[in-house]
């Protein structure tokens, strides 16, 4: 388990740097897209070549970033239901999720996108538009994005079997904050909560 947590460790850094990549891109896609709209205004002339690549941008930053809304705690949860369970019935739904739903789609996808981005590369498909780009390095986001998802899948699931085994803390923990945990419950032994019952 020591090395699968430096192992995990490693994943959370390439994940997180990924990720601040990714913001970056976001403010590329604002200043390409703001330029064109400008240059368009102003000289009535455009570029299909700068529409396509804010497409790609936004492909790279929805794509890359996956896994670093994953180790964030980022993505959509039924807080509802997920929050009237106890830690350990959450996080062993994490595990069966990310072993029977998130690999198994993370893999069936990879395997269904690369003959996309390898043919796409072998004969330099461009884009249909006049001065269009070309396709492969929008085709290989697919596949190099759903890895990233699963590697971070591979980081998650060792935390949370981690927390299982008592070798490691709910990383679950930290995102819905104290008031949700089963264990924290108001203390009515101490002096002021004693008072307050008197009182009424």
């Amino acid at each position: 388990m020591i090395f699968l947590l430096a192992l995990s460790r490693l994943i959370d850094m390439i994940s997180t740097r990924i990720g601040k990549f990714s913001m970056w891109l976001i403010l590329a896609t604002t200043l390409i897209s703001a330029g064109n709209a400008i240059v368009r205004k102003i000289f009535s002339i455009s570029s299909n070549s700068l529409l396509e690549i804010q497409w790609y941008l936004f492909a790279a930053v929805f794509m890359l970033s996956a896994g670093y809304g994953f180790l964030k705690n980022s993505h959509v949860r039924i807080d509802f239901v997920s929050s009237k369970l106890s830690l350990r019935a959450r996080n062993w739904i994490d595990v069966v999720g990310i072993v029977a739903v998130l690999f198994p789609f993370c893999l069936i996808t990879i395997s269904l996108s690369w003959p996309f981005f390898t043919q796409a590369l072998a004969s330099g498909e461009m884009s249909y538009n006049a001065g269009g780009l070309i396709r492969w390095p929008a085709y290989a986001l697919i596949p190099l994005g759903f890895f990233l998802l699963m590697l971070q899948g591979l980081s998650e699931l060792i935390k949370r079997v981690a927390f299982l085994t008592g070798q490691g803390p709910d990383v679950l923990d930290d995102e819905d904050g104290p008031s949700n945990a089963p264990e924290s419950q108001p203390d009515i032994a101490t002096p002021s909560a004693g008072l307050r019952v008197g009182e009424h």
